[in-house]
C-alpha cells in the first residue's frame, strides 16, 4: 500500500480531497445482471491486440474474463449502486483490463468466503481492499493454524484502520484507546477484527478491562450497531472510513477521531498456483501506473493518497 499513505495524517486533510474529487468524479458504468460488474475491455471479449494479452493464461484468453471476488458492501471501494458494482477497485480493474485485452466480471460475496471461493476456482481473482498480510500468504488462521494453500498478492493499494463514532461522538472517544472495557463493532475475518483483537490484549496487559468485540458477517451490519448506538465505536480501513462520515445521512451520521493504525498494503489475492496470472497482474497494474489510468481511477474516488508507486508482489506483513 510504495508511496504509503502517512499514518499520521489529519482527517480533514483527506475529507477535503474527497470531498473535492466527489464533486468533480462520477460512478462506474460497468454492469452485468445478477449483482455482477464487468470492467475491462468492453462487450467485445477478448482483445489479442492489447498490450499485455500474450501475458495471460491460455484458460483466461480463450474466456476473455477475469472472474473477481468482491465483497461489495465497502464504498468506496467497492459498492452497489443502482444495482451496479462500482468503486475504486471496479475502476482499477477496468484499466488493467484495458492492458490485458480482457474483461474483469465482478461478483459479491462475504468478505470471509472470498479466499475460498479463489482456492476451489470459482474465482480466478480476489480484489476487494483485502490487506496482504503474512498469515494470508501462508494460509492461517488468526491462532497460527493452517488452513489452506495461502495466496500471492500483487499490491495496488495502501491504508490503515482508523475508528469512527456517531456524529458528535456521545461517548467522547478520541483514538483506539479509549475502547478498552467498552464495545466495538467491526467486520468478520478483516485486518481491522485483527487491530481490535490486539488493542483489547493491551488493554489488558495494562490492567485494564478488554474491548467488547462484536463481529458482523457485512461491514454494513457493524455500520449501523454503531449509529444505533449499540456499539461506541466501529474500525475500519481509512478510505472507507472516510467515506462513511462524509456521505452517510448527508455526513450527519457518523465521524473518524484519532490516526491511523497500522498501514499496509491491499492486495489483488491470486491462488499461489497461478503464477502466470500473477505476473500478468503485475505488469498492468506497473502499465496503469505508468500511463496515468490507475491515478485517474483513485482521484475519482478521493483515494489517490492510497496510491502505490510501483508494482510489488507479497509486500505485506
Amino acid at each position: 500500500m510504495a508511496a504509503r499513505i502517512p499514518t499520521r495524517r489529519t482527517i480533514a486533510a483527506v475529507l477535503a480531497t474527497t470531498t473535492a474529487a466527489l464533486l468533480l468524479g462520477a460512478c462506474g458504468d460497468r454492469t452485468d445482471a445478477g449483482g455482477s460488474s464487468g470492467a475491462g475491455a468492453g462487450t467485445g471479449g477478448a482483445k489479442s491486440d492489447a498490450p499485455l494479452f500474450a501475458e495471460l493464461p491460455a484458460d483466461i484468453q480463450r474466456a476473455g474474463v477475469v472472474k473477481v471476488g468482491t465483497d461489495a458492501t465497502y464504498a468506496p471501494m467497492e459498492f452497489t449502486e443502482n444495482g451496479k458494482i462500482v468503486g475504486v477497485d471496479p475502476d482499477i480493474a477496468e484499466a488493467l483490463g484495458r492492458q490485458l485485452g480482457v474483461r474483469f466480471v465482478f461478483t459479491s460475496g462475504t468478505f470471509d468466503s472470498l479466499i475460498t471461493s479463489l482456492n476451489s476456482g470459482r474465482q480466478d481473482i480476489v480484489m476487494s481492499s483485502m490487506s496482504d498480510t503474512t498469515a494470508r500468504q501462508q494460509g492461517l488462521d488468526d491462532k497460527g493454524q493452517k488452513t489452506g494453500n495461502g495466496v500471492d498478492f500483487v499490491d495496488y493499494f495502501v491504508a490503515g484502520s482508523v475508528v469512527y463514532v456517531q456524529k458528535g461522538n456521545p461517548q467522547q472517544v478520541r483514538s483506539i484507546a479509549d475502547l478498552c472495557g467498552r464495545k466495538a463493532a467491526v467486520q468478520r475475518g478483516t485486518t481491522f477484527e485483527d487491530v481490535v483483537k490486539t488493542r483489547s490484549k493491551e488493554c489488558e496487559a495494562a490492567g485494564k478491562p478488554g474491548i467488547s468485540i462484536e463481529s458482523f458477517p457485512t461491514d454494513a451490519e457493524a455500520q449501523t450497531r454503531v449509529r444505533a448506538g449499540g456499539a461506541v465505536a466501529g474500525v475500519n480501513d481509512y478510505p472507507v472510513a472516510a467515506y462513511l462520515a462524509l456521505r452517510t445521512d448527508g455526513g450527519n451520521a457518523f465521524e473518524v477521531v484519532g490516526n491511523q493504525i497500522e498501514a499496509g498494503p491491499f492486495g489483488i489475492a491470486v491462488a499461489k498456483d497461478r503464477t502466470e496470472l500473477r505476473d500478468a497482474l503485475k505488469a498492468a497494474l506497473a502499465a496503469i501506473i505508468e500511463d496515468g489510468s490507475y491515478k485517474k481511477a483513485l482521484d475519482k474516488w478521493g483515494a489517490g493518497t492510497g496510491a502505490v508507486a510501483s508494482a510489488n508482489v507479497n509486500a505485506g506483513s
